[in-house]
């Protein structure tokens, strides 16, 4: 059947884009490579996720540490500051005046200084991502983030996405994620996936019609590696991110 893939680059300066050709060319190789995808049986299996959907994990994170979620109750994480959600290696910072930042501010969207702070220190949660309004429905203090978060630069463990495939004996490696089955309340997670069989330390063949479910929770605490593989086009700076264990769907 028909397969589809793509990529782009973004950036803030011109001289940090990727050519043209060379985008074309990644985004051939990426469509090439899912031809004839297989399925997979259901069971628990590692699952690695490559840099480009690993930031959706960053994103489920900040919905749930966000002022909104928070005040309205409707969050996962609720009265979380201070407990231990990631392993004891894991960081995650606001760097709000990084250089060439897609995300870089001076100031957040209601005029308040921002400035660099830890969102995860070794593993635990430092404070919530809060604007002046959703602060003071919750009596604390704006972290100067209405508008967003700025620059977020999450710890790495690992080498490049080879390396962290080469160190795998079998798993799952997600390219593409499909849907929007994630609970905010209970931080139950289920999403579609497509991308390849990892087999011996190397990709076997691509992988589709498949879906992966766990609970947030538990995959955060379940990281086991973070690699240096950084997606430089989105202001959460995260390279793959390898989840010790899920339940992966298939139809075979």
């Amino acid at each position: 059947g028909m397969q589809r893939d793509g990529w782009y680059s973004s950036a803030l300066a011109r001289e940090d884009l990727e050519a043209p050709d060379a985008i074309g060319r990644h985004a051939a190789a990426r469509t090439l490579a899912r031809l004839a995808p297989r399925s997979l049986p259901t069971g628990p299996l590692p699952v690695l996720f490559a840099p480009e959907v690993a930031r959706s994990l960053v994103g489920h994170l900040l919905g749930a540490v966000s002022g909104g979620a928070l005040y309205r109750r409707a969050s996962f994480l609720l009265d979380s500051v201070g407990t231990k959600l990631f392993p004891d290696w894991f960081n995650i910072e606001e760097l709000p005046h990084l250089r060439r930042g897609l995300r870089s501010a001076a100031f957040d969207g209601e005029g308040v200084a921002t400035r660099r702070s830890a969102l995860i220190t070794d593993g635990v949660l430092q404070r919530y991502v809060l604007g002046s309004y959703s602060a003071r429905k919750l009596g604390l203090q704006t972290t100067a983030n209405a508008g967003g978060v700025h620059n977020l630069q999450v710890s790495a463990n690992a080498g490049d996405l080879a390396s962290m495939i080469a160190g795998m004996s079998r798993g799952l490696l997600v390219t593409e994620l499909m849907g929007n089955g994630v609970n905010p309340v209970t931080g139950d997670y289920s999403r579609g996936a497509g991308g390849f069989w990892i087999e011996n330390g190397a990709i076997a063949y691509p992988v589709d019609g498949l879906t992966i479910a766990g609970n947030l929770r538990d995959m955060f605490a379940g990281i086991e590696a973070v690699g240096s593989d950084v997606d430089p086009r989105s202001h959460v700076k995260i390279g793959s991110v390898l989840v010790n264990r899920m339940t992966v769907a298939g139809d075979s």
